[in-house]
């Protein structure tokens, strides 16, 4: 079991890179939220092992890496991921598609947390299309929900 946790921080890491690597103008609007969706699975796959202290310190990373005001991105993982682990047993039997649209809803509420903060602050959205990384995000979930799965389960046989 060990190996899925470090599987798990390893993919998380590899979220974080996703998420600093600078795109053209035209496809910044279309960046998911890597970081988002990788806890997100983690935290339907291993509900006891990824929680909210993994989702708060990842999002404090966040934070910290877009220089955000602290607690930002963290308050807006841990949202999501309290939700997903009340729920972790529903969403996991659920299709893909019924996945897909639960994680729009948690990647749109997440982001609307961001743009209140935002708000509060007196800043705005830089882009008219500040929701687009919610639907990209929803579009990517079986892709990413295939290689998490994938990997999990390569790193389970190979462990036993």
């Amino acid at each position: 079991m060990q190996s899925n946790l470090n599987i798990a921080i390893l993919t998380i890491i590899i979220a974080f890179m996703l998420t600093l690597i600078q795109l053209p103008d035209w496809a910044t609007d279309f960046k998911p939220d890597w970081v988002a969706l990788v806890i997100m699975y983690w935290a339907m796959a291993l509900p006891d092992k990824i929680g909210v202290t993994v989702a708060w310190f990842a999002g404090l990373m966040l934070d910290i890496s877009h220089g955000a005001i602290i607690g930002q991105h963290a308050v807006g993982l841990v949202v999501i991921v309290y939700v997903i682990h009340m729920q972790h047993q529903k969403l996991r039997v659920g299709s893909l598609l019924q996945q897909s649209i639960i994680i729009l809803l948690l990647l749109l509420f997440n982001q609307l947390l961001v743009l209140w903060v935002y708000g509060i602050v007196g800043n705005t959205p830089e882009s008219s299309m500040y929701f687009m990384p919610s639907l990209v995000g929803a579009a990517l979930w079986p892709w990413v929900y295939y290689i998490l799965r994938d990997l999990r389960r390569k790193f389970i046989y190979r462990s036993m």
